[in-house]
């Protein structure tokens, strides 16, 4: 797809929320998250129109030691940070197993941003999806939109067909746009967040590490 033909998915974004004001609406957002310096701007920006519950899913993230610092790093963050509507969260089963089995078997030589990246993200926004239609949020979402090394329209093409299959919609955003990812720095300096140099993976970590001694 051509910058010219992207779709503008913040705009997309604004009309929902401008809609669910004019009815004087807050609906319930399942956001899924990455990590708690990406939440940060994320959740800043919707809970003043949504009530939003952050998932954290993530059964890509090696090794175990450093899935526990992160999602102890995301309950700190969202029980010291101040929102106009309160935010939940819900931890979900850390399913490393199933991330090998399902994602990364046959992939363990792609390339960052290939197949592989595109497979996870199709399984962590699944389990975002379905958990949002089992506890019976209006909406489903992710934070990995705020990333600069993330493809929008990749991300917003696999949630919205997620959501067509479980019959929940799902709320396009690119939260990089007018300076959230700036935004998202800046609030992880205010709380002396820790900042995680590789995406997640053991095949990320790797990369990280190689490009380190290169």
């Amino acid at each position: 797809m051509s910058f010219m033909n992207k779709p503008d998915y913040q705009r997309q974004l604004d009309n929902i929320i401008l809609d669910h004001r004019s009815r004087s609406e807050v609906p319930r957002v399942l956001l899924h998250s990455c990590c708690a310096p990406c939440s940060s701007y994320c959740v800043e920006y919707l809970s003043e129109d949504f009530l939003v519950t952050v998932f954290y899913y993530n059964p890509n993230i090696y090794p175990d030691e450093e899935y526990l610092h992160r999602v102890r790093e995301q309950e700190r963050f969202l029980s010291e940070f101040p929102t106009k509507h309160p935010v939940g969260f819900i931890e979900g089963d850390f399913e490393k197993k199933r991330f090998y089995d399902e994602v990364a078997r046959g992939l363990e030589n792609e390339p960052e941003r290939g197949r592989r990246c595109e497979k996870c993200f199709e399984l962590r926004l699944s389990e975002t999806a379905k958990r949002a239609v089992a506890e019976g949020f209006d909406y489903f979402c992710t934070t990995l939109t705020i990333s600069p090394q993330k493809d929008p329209v990749l991300l917003n093409t696999i949630g919205k067909r997620l959501g067509e299959e479980y019959g929940v919609a799902f709320l396009p955003s690119e939260f990089r746009k007018r300076e959230g990812y700036k935004r998202s720095t800046e609030i992880s300096r205010e709380y002396g967040m820790y900042r995680q140099n590789y995406c997640g993976c053991v095949y990320s970590m790797s990369r990280n590490t190689e490009e380190k001694n290169a």
